[in-house]
Order: structure tokens, then C-alpha cells, then sequence
């Protein structure tokens, strides 16, 4: 295992990724000198060049800071999306530069912490933000690698170097999970996915299986009741939870005023009673049980609980209301899986019933697009219109025969067209509706300020 206090310069291969960039405000907040790649620029490029990280958006030797081009003393880090070809890591596998994933070096960092990992398919980010976001208002607080930019902490990092206790998002594509061996666990949901990775359903669920071997044997795993997780031979405690289902811990009398949620929290222990969520869906109430089973499991107060999860304010780009003039909202989401597109239809149509609703979304990947085509329609006939962009390939070349197209053919509302980023922009001048959706885990992040200076 390598010694990161011999490391003075970490670079990144693909620094702008969110779990990349909160390693990289890690080790630069510890003292460490940082630079990187990444293919372009973005919001969170800007921010984590503002924080005086190096960063650069050409493949060029030339433009890695001479420092980094010496292996001693150097840590490579890249993401699963670097190409193979990329002429920076051929020259660091090259000239034997020390070269890690980003999951293997969140595996050494966590590997001496009391660590909490939230995985699952969907989901993940959030609860893993409200567990911080609570143990934030305990007297052990923690530190946390969140998979989103958090509202609370306006970062994808919590840093808190006299904190035993870890928070960290649990990644399943690439098997990344794997180098986690937390104390206590979530697992949210185990949908099929990233099957370019694992080939079938039956191999991501080994795969999850393997994860909770990995708890501490005097922890505990938090898995949404249904789940086809059993107990392991490690022996962990296995701790249920629903949104309404009975569970270990459970929701009932939930009632929804002004966009605010109240509703009670059935415990092994007893009831906790009005706990409020201002923050919208039913998704993210159950997301809150699980919170609440992860920190009361832990001994945290409950009127500290209560208060916490009062004043969440969410996660970038999960929910996230960008305009509200009351004739008219604009909502921004992550969901990019027909489960979690879903979710979000659903919550919309429960918070405002009767309302017109357009979905503007972009297909992440080829092989999710070829494999999920029949169901990312079905999740997406739930709008009253759909503007469906081309699919945003990230690490994969195209595949033959898989575009948008391949979902649209399968989308039975009669308003549905495709159309390209840049032709967006005329398409929506003029266009009325009372709900806009996007919906994506590619560039269309990048839309949103326009999207929102056609509307303003």
C-alpha cells in the first residue's frame, strides 16, 4: 500500500470528475501539491482552479507542469473514463509513474477511518450528503466524499482531519465499491446497470454481495427492504428500511404543505415523530430513512436528527429547482437510469398535479442506451412532452445502430422530438409549457444557464 505522507504532487487524469475532484481538493487541502487534466472546462474546473489547483484541458506533455513530469514523489491518479490512448497516461505508464484509480486511493485514505459507504444504483449521493449533513451537527462529526455538490457545505468534500468517522459514496461501476471495507453500509438500490461492466443483473448483484462481505463484522449494513442481499458469513447486522413499506425503519403519516414534507419515522426503538424534509419527492423521504436508520443505529440524538434533516438543502443537480416564477419552473436532475427518471416524473406530477410537464434529456452512454433503450421510453412517456438530445457518449465510442433514436421509437406520448444541443435553444423559444425537466449525466449541465436566460 503506498505511503501518501512520501507524496508531495498528486495529478490527475480527469480531475473535473466529481469523485476525482473531491480527491483533488483532498490532497490539495492537506498540504500537497496538485494538478491535472480534464477534457473541459466546467464550473467545478473553475472552482477547483480558484482553490490553486493546476489544471489544464489539452492532452499535452507540454502542458504538465514540469514538477509532475518526475516520478519521485508522485502520485498518477485517473479515472475509468482517460482513454487508453491519452498520450499523458501512456508517458506516465510509460516512464513507471506510481499510477492509481481513483476508487483504490479513496479505498487507502477510508482504510483507517471508521467508514460509513453508501452504494446502490441510484440515490447514493443524497443519502450519503444527509448522513454527513447530520453527523456534521454531532459532536464526532466526519469527513465526506459526496458524489454531488452539496448545498450545505457548497462541496463535493467535508473535511475534518479530527474525525474518526468517514462518509464515502460507494461507486459499483467498475467493481469500484470493492476497495471499501467499511464499518457500516447502505445499499439503496441494485437496478441493472453498467452492464457493459458486469454482462448481466446476476453479476452486479455478486458484485454487491461482495461489498457487504466487506463490513466490519461488529457493523452494520442499512438495505432497502426487498433487495436481493442476504446475510453474509461475516455476520454484520442487517437493518431494513421503506419509504412506507414495514421495515426496521419506516415512514408513516406523511403529509405534504407548500412543498414541505412531514411525516413520522418508525424505529426499532420507538417513533420519532415530525420530522420535516423541505426538500421535494417522495424519493427523498425514503432517501431520509435511510439516513435516519444509518445515524440513529450510531447513537445520534434525535432531536439532532430531526434538525438536520430540516435544514437540508439537497445537491446540485438532484431536484434542483433553477426557476420558480410561479407560472412557470425549471427543475434540473441527475437521473439518468429509467428508475430514477421515474422517480423524478413521479415526484413532479405528485407536487403539482395537472400541470404541464416537458422533459428535456440526454441518454449517458452507448451501451446503457442499447441496454435500457425500452426502459429509459417507458420512464420517459410519463411526460407530456419529451425533447430527447443525442446520447453523450463519456469514455465509449459509438456502437452501431444505438442512438437516441433507439429510445424514441419506444416512446408512446405523441409530443417527442430529437434534436441537437445547438438547435435546443430554437426549439424552446416560444414554447409553452408549465414544467421543464432536464434530466442527464453528461454535458447537459452545461444548458441549464441558457435554458434558464430563454425563460428568465
Amino acid at each position: 500500500m503506498p505511503d501518501f505522507s512520501a507524496i508531495q504532487r498528486i495529478y490527475f487524469l480527469g480531475a473535473g470528475g466529481i469523485g476525482m475532484s473531491a480527491l483533488a481538493r483532498y490532497f490539495n487541502a492537506l498540504g500537497k501539491k496538485v494538478a491535472g487534466y480534464d477534457k473541459t472546462p466546467s464550473a467545478l474546473t473553475d472552482q477547483l482552479i480558484n482553490e490553486g489547483i493546476d489544471l489544464h484541458f489539452n492532452d499535452s506533455m507540454e502542458s504538465v507542469p514540469e514538477a509532475f513530469r518526475s516520478k519521485e514523489g508522485t502520485l498518477v491518479v485517473l479515472t475509468p473514463a482517460i482513454p487508453e490512448d491519452h498520450r499523458e497516461l501512456l508517458f506516465f505508464r510509460m516512464n513507471g509513474f506510481l499510477l492509481l484509480k481513483r476508487a483504490e486511493v479513496l479505498g487507502i485514505i477510508t482504510r483507517n477511518k471508521q467508514t460509513i459507504a453508501v452504494a446502490g444504483t441510484h440515490g447514493k449521493t443524497t443519502v450519503t450528503a444527509m448522513i454527513a449533513w447530520i453527523m456534521s451537527h454531532t459532536k464526532e462529526s466526519c469527513s465526506a466524499f459526496l458524489g454531488g455538490i452539496s448545498k450545505n457545505f457548497s462541496s463535493n468534500l467535508v473535511l475534518n482531519e479530527q474525525s474518526q468517522w468517514m462518509v464515502a459514496e460507494a461507486d459499483e461501476y467498475d467493481r469500484s465499491f470493492l476497495h471499501l471495507h467499511p464499518y457500516a453500509a447502505v445499499i439503496t438500490a441494485m437496478d441493472a446497470d453498467h452492464l457493459d461492466i458486469y454482462g448481466n443483473l446476476g453479476e452486479l448483484h455478486k458484485s454487491f454481495a461482495l461489498f457487504t462481505d466487506q463490513i466490519s463484522r461488529d457493523g452494520f449494513l442499512v438495505i432497502k427492504k426487498g433487495l436481493p442481499v442476504q446475510r453474509t458469513d461475516r455476520g454484520c447486522r442487517i437493518i431494513t428500511y421503506s419509504l412506507d413499506e414495514k421495515a426496521d425503519y419506516f415512514a408513516s403519516a406523511v403529509t405534504l404543505k407548500e412543498s414541505v414534507y412531514t411525516f413520522n419515522v418508525n424505529t426499532p426503538a420507538g417513533t420519532i415523530r415530525s420530522v420535516s424534509l423541505n426538500h421535494p419527492g417522495l424519493v427523498n423521504i425514503e432517501n431520509a430513512i435511510a439516513a435516519v436508520a444509518v445515524t440513529h443505529q450510531l447513537g445520534c440524538e434525535e432531536r439532532l436528527i430531526c434538525e438536520s434533516l430540516a435544514s437540508f438543502s439537497g445537491i446540485q443537480r438532484r431536484f434542483d429547482y433553477v426557476l420558480n416564477t410561479g407560472n412557470f419552473i425549471f427543475i434540473d436532475d441527475y437521473a439518468h437510469h429509467p428508475r430514477e427518471i421515474e422517480a423524478t416524473v413521479r415526484s413532479v406530477r405528485a407536487l403539482y398535479p395537472g400541470k404541464r410537464i416537458t422533459g428535456i434529456f440526454q441518454p449517458h452512454l452507448y451501451s446503457r442506451t442499447r441496454d435500457l433503450a425500452v426502459e429509459f421510453a417507458r420512464s420517459l412517456s410519463l411526460l407530456d412532452e419529451l425533447i430527447l438530445l443525442e446520447i453523450y457518449p463519456a469514455r465509449e465510442k459509438p456502437l452501431k445502430g444505438v442512438s437516441a433514436e433507439s429510445i424514441l421509437r419506444h416512446v408512446t406520448i405523441a409530443d417527442k422530438i430529437i434534436c441537437s444541443k445547438q438547435e435546443l435553444a430554437d426549439k424552446l423559444k416560444g414554447k409553452k409549457t408549465d414544467i421543464l425537466i432536464t434530466m442527464g449525466a453528461g454535458d447537459i449541465d452545461r444548458l441549464i444557464d441558457p435554458i434558464k436566460n430563454i425563460y428568465r
